[in-house]
């Protein structure tokens, strides 16, 4: 069907929809509204999205008080241009997973969207087919972006930016990855050139604002991706600033794993009467993982962490510290075992480099502290191992996202030692989840059968550690672009420091191939 897109001056619905007469997004946006009054003030805006008390630390789901539009069984049910359903087929994804069925018809129509699911379940497509079908038929004028994603994290903005890459290329959108860590005068090129999508982590985009580079008046559809972390960071000062920039009449889409009571501040007083779509994080991972926490005792862990490492098949292992990454890292290679680290000390480059040698099978143990535990898709990793126990049940939940993604199965195992078995106990419960516990031993067959473990062959190797660079350019950012400083070791954690690579045109890296690229990348 040939279409006309035009956007009308909301920026919210087509102004000429299909040929046929237009149905669907057009109509759907004009039936939903998008004038600026709807959000003409926070306390507006927070009308009907007030929380209930909810449990396990979370906020209560606000009520939809405008009915959804039903869920959709297939990409062609959807009012999307044709090259787009293309290039869908192209990538061989076929089926709308469910997080995409239901938002997708009531985001093409312009409502403001709510999210909730585990990592891998769909939740890049379900945003991005929106925004980039919405943004289809404009033009950016230099340094004034139409559409903007905000992630907390470099990985995350690079695997957001591969997951959208081939669909931009489809409806000849450009885009721009604005990250720190990398070149800040490259990305203030590819905005001054013109960019209709734009994939930023918080301080670097605030960074190119201060500098002139960016402006954000014309952005009409804004995403926070992966938004209770944003928060963790310390990003909310950062991401409420930037929200308040952006079109007051435009469309907000905000997805998370988990709420809690920071996120909550950015329903109220972000999103308008949004559909709501979720699913419990736990309930996602106790379907389709297992969960086992091994006790161990202190004087064997080494030895049962290293047997773990030397299995069949990639495995990731989380420690707190860079220092603990590097330690482990170091004695596993002495062992035989193909191990890199990855951890905020690590340049983006290097970091990069690393990631891609795990996801081509030259390295087969990524040991990394919490900066792996989102924005990270390899395909048929089916075990993630706590070494060092996470610190609560959403950075549990998270790591163990790496495995079991897209539909797909997987294990997560925690190594427990005896004084942190009353606290992994209580973040078990917290998380809603039911482990498998058992005693073990290195060297002992229980072990192998839940692990894989087995004797490593103690013959060190050499694997090449990505070259020390500093991008001309990676140290534009301020201080005011930095987050605080969290436990996992990661390093500070804001804008100079949290992007990930700059890319201009929407040609990007692809890879969001196979039926499994609907759920990735969250």
């Amino acid at each position: 069907m040939n279409r006309t897109r035009t956007y009308d001056r909301s920026g919210r619905g087509f102004a000429g929809g299909s040929a046929s007469g237009g149905s669907g997004a057009g109509r759907g946006a004009a039936r939903f509204g998008g004038d600026a009054s709807r959000r003409s003030s926070p306390a507006r805006r927070s009308r009907g999205s007030a929380p209930r008390q909810a449990p396990r630390g979370e906020f209560a789901l606000p009520k939809t008080i405008t009915p959804a539009l039903p869920p959709v069984e297939a990409f062609a049910d959807l009012d999307m241009p044709a090259s787009l359903v293309a290039a869908l087929a192209r990538e061989g994804v076929t089926v709308p997973f469910p997080i995409q069925a239901a938002t997708l018809p009531n985001s093409l129509a312009g409502r403001d969207v709510l999210g909730r699911g585990r990592t891998g379940s769909g939740k890049t497509l379900a945003f991005g087919l929106a925004l980039l079908t919405r943004t289809a038929g404009r033009r950016a004028e230099p340094r004034r972006p139409l559409s903007l994603v905000l992630v907390p994290t470099r990985e995350l903005a690079q695997q957001v930016t591969d997951a959208l890459s081939p669909y931009a290329r489809a409806l000849h959108l450009r885009s721009a990855t604005v990250v720190g860590g990398m070149s800040i005068g490259r990305q203030a090129n590819a905005l001054r050139s013109g960019a209709e999508v734009v994939v930023a982590t918080p301080g670097r985009l605030k960074d190119l604002i201060d500098r002139g580079d960016c402006r954000l008046d014309d952005v009409a559809i804004t995403v926070l991706d992966e938004a209770d972390q944003m928060t963790d960071m310390g990003f909310m000062p950062q991401v409420t600033a930037l929200l308040d920039q952006v079109r007051p009449d435009g469309q907000r889409m905000l997805f998370s794993a988990t709420l809690d009571r920071n996120v909550d501040l950015l329903v109220r007083r972000y999103l308008s009467d949004p559909v709501v779509h979720s699913v419990d994080p736990s309930a996602g991972a106790v379907t389709t993982m297992e969960h086992h926490l091994l006790h161990v005792e202190e004087d064997d862990k080494r030895q049962t962490t290293t047997e773990i490492a030397a299995r069949d098949g990639r495995v990731i292992m989380f420690l707190d510290t860079k220092r603990a990454v590097d330690r482990l890292t170091k004695h596993l290679l002495s062992n035989g075992v193909r191990a890199a680290a990855l951890h905020g000390g690590r340049t983006q480059p290097q970091r990069t480099r690393t990631l891609d040698g795990f996801k081509n099978g030259h390295v087969t143990v990524l040991v990394a502290t919490n900066v792996a535990a989102r924005g990270i898709h390899v395909d048929d990793l089916d075990l993630v191992v706590n070494v060092d126990p996470p610190g609560d049940h959403k950075d549990y939940l998270h790591r163990g996202g790496r495995t079991a993604r897209a539909g797909e199965s997987g294990s997560v195992v925690t190594l427990v030692t005896p004084p942190q078995r009353r606290e992994m106990t209580r973040l078990m419960v917290t998380a809603g989840i039911t482990p498998q516990v058992t005693r073990v031993r290195s060297g002992e067959a229980e072990l192998s059968r839940i692990t894989g473990a087995r004797e490593p062959s103690g013959t060190p190797v050499v694997i090449a550690a990505p070259a020390a660079e500093r991008p001309r350019g990676a140290g534009a950012g301020n201080s005011s672009s930095r987050g605080r400083r969290g436990r996992s070791g990661t390093g500070r954690s804001g804008a100079g420091r949290s992007g990930g690579a700059a890319g201009h045109g929407a040609a990007g890296r692809g890879g969001a191939g196979r039926r499994s690229a609907a759920g990735r990348a969250g």
